[in-house]
């Protein structure tokens, strides 16, 4: 839980200014396959009604709104593509072909109900739901399955957020604090470093120009 609010208070900014359109535009973009995690954008969506920026049912609503448009682009980019899609490098990358069998296999065995268990698998939905669409599932069937998936997933996030406000509120003044410190003690250690620094050149230019001294004053023979 602690990591959770640790990435809520990095999101807090962007959400605090963009309102509804943070949400929608995070969600969206994780499912083009940004790494941006779901769960915590629909928690931080929570903080906002926990701090009166918006309406607890509008921004469920537009988080399980993004969240259906965000899982069609995967499915899309199977479904007119095929495996092609897999020989672009940063798309072999998002959705590891080596799981590909194993989500075929589920697929064929469960078929779009396999899309309701993958929804609450984060390291799965994106091969998940191009899997869809290289098999051809039917948008109506693949999109009626994830739809009633974010109908428990998104409004159970968001009330998360909202009910565990005061904790995250905290964290971010904590984080803050000690942001603060550290680097009050940075700038107090360059100095630090400067000033030796500093101090060392003279000693040792000192004890050059006193050896060059010595060396000046040392004994003369004559012809």
């Amino acid at each position: 839980m602690l990591g959770l609010l640790l990435e809520e208070s990095v999101l807090m900014g962007p959400f605090r200014s963009l309102g509804y359109w943070a949400p929608f535009l995070f969600l969206l973009g994780a499912g083009a396959g940004l790494p941006v995690p779901e769960e915590v954008t629909m928690t931080g969506s929570g903080y906002l009604v926990f701090a009166g920026k918006v309406d607890f049912f509008a921004v469920t609503l537009t988080c399980w709104v993004a969240t259906l448009m965000g899982d069609s682009i995967p499915y899309l980019v199977g479904r007119l593509f095929g495996r092609r899609a897999l020989s672009i490098e940063w798309v072999a990358r998002l959705l590891h072909e080596e799981r590909m069998a194993g989500l075929e296999e589920r697929m064929q065995r469960h078929g779009a109900w396999a899309i309701f268990t993958i929804r609450f698998l984060p390291g799965l939905r994106l091969p998940g739901f191009f899997t869809a669409g290289t098999l051809k599932m039917p948008y109506r069937r693949f999109m009626g399955v994830d739809a009633l998936a974010a109908c428990l997933m998104v409004p159970l996030y968001v009330f998360l957020g909202k009910a565990f406000g005061t904790s995250i509120r905290t964290l971010e003044k904590t984080v803050a604090d000690y942001t603060e410190w550290l680097g009050f003690a940075l700038l107090v250690a360059l100095a630090s470093f400067a000033v030796k620094s500093w101090i060392g050149r003279q000693d040792r230019r000192a004890q050059a120009a006193k050896r060059a001294d010595g060396a000046d004053d040392g004994p003369k023979t004559g012809r």
